[in-house]
């Protein structure tokens, strides 16, 4: 029987559990971490484990951390689930030469995951990821894994296990005034979706005025009610009811592993990723007074380039995912750097996701334009005009994928919703620039078997048709 390669996607891997995601696979991954650390890093400077609320995360990490130690490095194995930027911010505060997270983010529950982080805390760059992939693929050839029961390993002082929180709750402390919103008369939703970000906000604003109400902050690996754990409209229902039966001032919603944003008006009306990253910048540029680059992912939102313009700071454009963003934000020093799905990172912190981090500091912005969710939105669009923004997901057969490459390849539509196409980009699926500045992308997911079709235009009623119009050229 062929021996199925284990590829990373957008970031890390992540498969079905029981099919590709088993103990097996995890220790090859974790075999191949080990090596490339070996060769590449400072091993004695120790690897950090982390892991989310899925099914039997505690225990893949148990079984990467056995690897670890078997190879001889030193582990500090979170003693409890966290989110992948808590995991990623101890890794840096602990001067670690890497680590790993067992989390498949906002996958279906049917889904884990294996991402890796470099000394730096962020993704790990396609250069890094390909020579874990070679690692990862000698070591299912030849079948060696080194293991150390954990047991042994705590014995012989290379095992540590510590409590995430503690660290990264007093870097909050020090990248946001939360005394200022705590002693606010803001009420928030909290949705943390089931998962790791379970009671961080709570925690950081307990103690003053302002109230938290959360949500879904047990632990449920089925994440009942949402067909997985990604902070979108239709898996926000019950944070956006929430929001009205409470009469709430915005709710807050965090996927999987914490390191994705998904925001509610005061009206319980989603906020979209879009507009949300177009708000952070606004907050950093406009209240906090930053001038520095913006880094963006082709999906997310042209109103960052206009707001550079605005404020004088360039805005860098990066195909999908922070594995391609974190690299840019360091090497430009970025202040903001942002994708559609979600997720935003800033200077001063780590050049990764954050979610919490990011939800903190809409709620600072609400607290010092004393506006609501709505009233910003407002605000952002008096001075870069109206964008309005969806996205559609479609499910197609693996088998199809080459015949739906060649159709987009062979489309060159010179009008999209009725305005001229002026130019298409093909450095990351395929993206319609229109005359009147409006886009649409079209673009394979990297982790399942998900066409997603995107756009940005004038009004609402553009965006059903520029979706509308970009799918049929795929055939799907």
């Amino acid at each position: 029987m062929a021996i199925k390669p284990i590829k990373f996607g957008t970031d890390g891997w992540r498969a079905i559990i029981g099919e590709d995601y088993t103990f097996e696979n995890v220790r090859y991954c974790a075999q191949g971490v080990a090596d490339y650390f070996r060769q590449k890093g400072q091993p004695e400077k120790g690897l950090v484990v982390g892991y989310d609320t899925r099914f039997a995360s505690e225990h893949f990490a148990d079984a990467a951390a056995e690897v670890l130690c078997g190879n001889g490095i030193r582990v500090l194995l979170a003693d409890r689930a966290c989110p992948t930027p808590v995991a990623s911010f101890n890794l840096v505060q602990r001067k670690a030469t890497g680590g790993i997270v067992i989390t498949a983010s906002h996958n279906p529950g049917t889904y884990n995951g294996f991402k890796v982080k470099p000394d730096y805390g962020g993704s790990a760059s396609p250069e890094i990821v390909a020579e874990i992939e070679g690692h990862i693929s000698r070591g299912q050839q030849s079948g060696q894994v080194k293991r150390m029961p954990l047991a042994e390993a705590e014995k012989k002082g290379l095992l540590e296990r510590f409590d995430p929180a503690p660290a990264y709750l007093t870097q909050m402390g020090k990248l946001v005034n939360l005394d200022e919103i705590k002693q606010s008369p803001l009420k928030i939703v909290v949705d943390s979706m089931y998962g790791a970000g379970a009671g961080y906000i709570t925690h950081l604003l307990r103690g003053g005025k302002a109230q938290v109400i959360e949500i879904h902050g047990e632990r449920n690996p089925a994440f009942p009610g949402m067909a997985q754990p990604e902070p979108i409209t239709q898996n926000l229902q019950a944070l956006a009811k929430a929001v009205r039966d409470h009469k709430a001032d915005v709710g807050i919603a965090t996927d999987g592993d914490a390191d994705r944003l998904g925001l509610m008006d005061e009206h319980g009306n989603f906020v979209t990723q879009l507009q949300t990253i177009s708000l952070l910048a606004l907050y950093l540029l406009d209240v906090q007074e930053k001038r520095a680059p913006i880094v963006k992912s082709i999906t997310t939102s042209s109103m960052l380039f206009r707001l550079g313009e605005l404020y004088k700071v360039p805005v860098f454009e990066t195909p999908v995912g922070f594995k391609y963003i974190g690299p840019i934000m360091m090497k430009e020093k970025a202040m903001l750097g942002g994708e559609e799905s979600g997720g935003y990172g800033f200077a001063g912190h780590i050049p990764e996701r954050d979610g919490i981090l990011s939800g903190l500091f809409i709620l600072s912005m609400m607290v010092k334009l004393k506006k609501k969710p709505s009233e910003l939105i407002d605000y952002l669009y008096k001075k870069v005009g109206p964008h309005h923004y969806d996205r559609y997901d479609i499910t197609f057969d693996p088998a199809q994928r080459d015949a739906i490459i060649k159709r987009l390849n062979d489309s060159k539509p010179s009008t999209l919703s009725g305005s001229k196409v002026i130019g298409i980009d093909t450095f990351d699926g395929r993206r319609f620039r229109l005359e009147d500045g409006s886009w649409s992308l079209i673009r394979f997911s990297g982790t399942e078997p998900l066409l997603r079709i995107y756009c940005e235009t004038t009004s609402p009623e553009r965006v059903q048709t520029l979706l509308a119009e970009t799918r049929r050229l795929t055939g799907a």
